[in-house]
């Protein structure tokens, strides 16, 4: 007998401020040293529904019920960020053509027959450093696997998402923000090769507050990091070039600073060690900066900001900025009359993953 699915599901996952380490998770940068980093998830979030067209739901003595009423292989996608539809008779027909290509994927890794509306959208940015792409990728899975019944692990949700990227799409890159995305909160990644080991920092509460109310997060606009970025910065690493080499090694030895740091509540040095990591990322490539974020730090570092880095590769996007209890307003309103500049609320997922089915309103019929 044929499995029932769900008619209606949904999930949502969040973005992350990488606070340290970003690149040291790269399988290639991590095989003789462990690499490490230091990230939190925020409230930005990618959210994905998924709609069957083959069932319908009917209310009974012992509550709904769900029975298949027709054969129905068709797929319908629709990106509300980009305002792209797309239509395929079938699962089989979806082509990789750079519109929706990470949804795509993330339903022929799932292996579904089809059926169904899927809808996707988030509240972060495009191009903006926040690991975005891998928010989506976590969504989806979240959301396919509980559509299609099939329970997996946050670990597991992010080991998927990840290789899909990798694997069916070509994209490189680490597994940190597809491992933030599923689990949440202030977390210590750890990466050798492509193992990871994650951890939630248990500092206290007054601490974690502070950090989410200290954080300044600003949007600069998309990045402009050309695709290669990563391809350059590998062979630099490989060639034994050693600025490039320095760099990275030096920023797995910050995040673990970083990590003591936050345990340990001094905020103070979480400043100093962002700016010691954004010194990093520069050394990597001409790229990670331009005259507009030099200027946005110069600003910042002069109206309170104790430390500051670029989020992600860097080159624009979103940069996050930290000061004390005293100067936050004065952070903001400097940063905020900077043309171009958007300031993006930070407040602190510990949830991460999060997928349900909607309650079924009484006047419910068929969908």
């Amino acid at each position: 007998m044929k499995k029932e699915l769900p008619f209606l599901v949904r999930a949502r996952a969040p973005v992350r401020v990488d606070l340290a380490g970003g690149w040291t998770d790269v399988a290639e940068f991590c095989q003789k040293t462990p690499g490490g980093v230091v990230n939190v998830a925020i409230d930005l979030n990618s959210t994905v529904t998924v709609l069957s067209k083959t069932s319908r739901a009917e209310a009974g003595d012992r509550g709904w019920r769900f029975h298949s009423r027709l054969e129905d292989e068709s797929v319908e996608i629709y990106s509300a960020d980009f305002d792209i539809y797309i239509e395929a008779r079938r699962v089989a027909d979806l082509e990789y053509d750079g519109n929706v290509d990470l949804v795509k994927a993330a339903i022929k890794e799932m292996d579904l027959a089809g059926g169904f509306t899927l809808i996707t959208e988030s509240t972060a940015p495009p191009g903006s450093g926040l690991g975005t792409s891998a928010s989506l990728g976590v969504a989806l899975i979240g959301a396919l696997a509980k559509y299609a019944g099939k329970p997996l692990l946050p670990s597991e949700v992010a080991e998927m998402a990840s290789s899909i990227e990798r694997e069916r799409l070509g994209i490189r890159g680490g597994k940190q923000d597809h491992y933030a995305s599923a689990l949440g909160g202030l977390e210590f990644m750890e990466f050798r090769g492509d193992d990871v080991k994650a951890s939630q920092l248990v500092t206290s509460r007054s601490v974690l507050r502070e950090l989410e109310s200290n954080l300044v997060l600003i949007y600069t606009g998309k990045s402009r990091l050309s695709g290669d970025v990563h391809q350059k910065v590998s062979q630099a690493y490989h060639s034994g070039r050693g600025t490039t080499h320095e760099a990275i090694e030096e920023m797995k030895r910050i995040a673990r600073d970083m990590k003591d740091a936050l345990i340990l509540g001094e905020l103070d040095a979480v400043g100093q060690l962002m700016t010691r990591n954004w010194e990093c990322q520069k050394r990597l490539h001409p790229d990670v900066t331009n005259e507009n974020i030099d200027h946005l730090f110069q600003v910042a570092m002069s109206s309170g900001a104790t430390g500051g880095k670029a989020c992600g590769a860097g080159g624009g996007g979103c940069l996050v900025f930290i000061c004390g209890p005293h100067d936050t307003h004065r952070l903001k309103r400097a940063l905020r009359a900077v043309a171009g500049v958007q300031i993006l609320p930070v407040r602190i997922d510990s949830r991460g993953l999060d997928n349900w089915n909607p309650p079924i309103p009484d006047n419910f019929g068929r969908i």
